[in-house]
């Protein structure tokens, strides 16, 4: 945690203190597993938040932190903080607790900080690799399970059950997301959460699904048909299947991520299918399942060493369906490395 902690006061600045309240980043700079706290991080404090159904949880887990109640009063807390400036996650502390805290501290000034605090956690160490690479297993086997459960009549929310269910009886803790399980024409729908929908025989069927395990997400999705695919069908799926292969062929290490989605993005383009991919291509994974950095065509970051991003090209055609192909990859040492080993190649059951 200590290396963190030092990431994350070189990001705020001298002088200034951190106040975190969003549950990833009390996870990340803590371990505390609960969203019930906050932290004040600064040089000479550690100190975590929360009321008293949590003490004995927090002396465990936040090794390093002092414990307080959090209802102990705002005014004698930051009366103890020396610094002046107190940087704060923006995007994850509601107006009330902001005008609270003002309240409290009238001598401080309070810097919004969310990219600053965010920042360390872009790049993942060795035990956070592992523990994605851990997660992303669980997804592995628990598609290599639904390909033996899937049938015809079979409803979109059993399939995802299946999923979750086995997700969970394997080592997860939780879901990463809300598990997308779209079949024939809501398969077009890139988020299309599972519905009562039953799954035809002949259709598209779109799985996008991730479990949290110890802390850290997987995502994949794969794409299947129940039945025989037919030709429009097969062609779109090795349009997308192609423009994976190609990215994932082209990512390395220090590539621009606006550079890493027009590898997939042109392949796409020249079948004729360009306005048919309507996201990037991918996104970074850790606590939490979208991160930073993205492989968008407007993002100015370059990938780099411990960085962990989903390679998820899709086609969405309105009235027909649509067909995306997911794995999570990883640089480490040097190497891109790819999480996921379940099967790309077009699956007809």
């Amino acid at each position: 945690m200590q290396s963190r902690i030092e990431r994350l006061l070189s990001n705020i600045g001298e002088g200034c203190a951190a106040f975190i309240s969003g549950y990833p980043n009390i996870f990340y700079y803590s371990g505390f597993t609960s969203a019930d706290a906050r932290l004040i991080i600064s040089k000479n404090t550690r100190l975590l938040l929360t009321d008293p159904r949590y003490t004995i949880q927090a002396r465990r887990q936040a090794r390093g932190f002092d414990t307080a109640d959090i209802g102990g009063g705002w005014e004698k807390i930051f009366k103890a903080v020396g610094e002046e400036k107190i940087a704060f996650e923006e995007d994850r502390l509601s107006v009330g607790e902001y005008k609270r805290l003002k309240a409290a501290a009238p001598g401080k000034i309070f810097v919004q900080a969310q990219e600053s605090i965010d920042m360390p956690r872009r790049v993942k160490d060795a035990e956070e690799l592992e523990l994605i690479a851990a997660a992303e297993r669980i997804g592995d086997e628990a598609f290599l399970h639904i390909l033996d459960v899937l049938r015809p009549g079979m409803t979109e929310r059993e399939a995802a059950l299946e999923l979750e269910t086995h997700m969970k009886k394997n080592g997860a803790s939780g879901l990463s997301f809300e598990t997308i399980a779209a079949s024939g024409v809501r398969s077009a729908m890139p988020h299309g959460a599972a519905s009562e929908k039953r799954i035809e025989r002949g259709e598209l069927l779109t799985l996008d699904f991730g479990c949290v395990y110890k802390g850290y997400c997987s995502d994949m999705t794969r794409t299947v048909v129940l039945g025989k695919a037919d030709e429009r069908q097969r062609e779109i799926y090795s349009v997308v299947l192609r423009a994976q292969e190609t990215a994932l062929g082209g990512i390395s290490e220090g590539i621009g991520c606006a550079e890493a989605d027009a590898l997939a993005r042109r392949v796409i383009e020249e079948a004729g299918y360009g306005a048919y991919f309507t996201h990037a291509l991918g996104h970074s994974v850790g606590v939490e399942i979208h991160e930073r950095p993205n492989f968008s065509p407007k993002s100015r970051d370059r990938l780099e060493e411990g960085n962990v991003m989903s390679v998820e090209p899709g086609i969405y055609i309105d009235g027909f369906g649509g067909v995306r192909i997911e794995d999570l990859i990883a640089v480490s040492g040097g190497k891109t490395v790819n999480f996921t080993n379940s099967p790309k190649e077009l699956i007809e059951l």
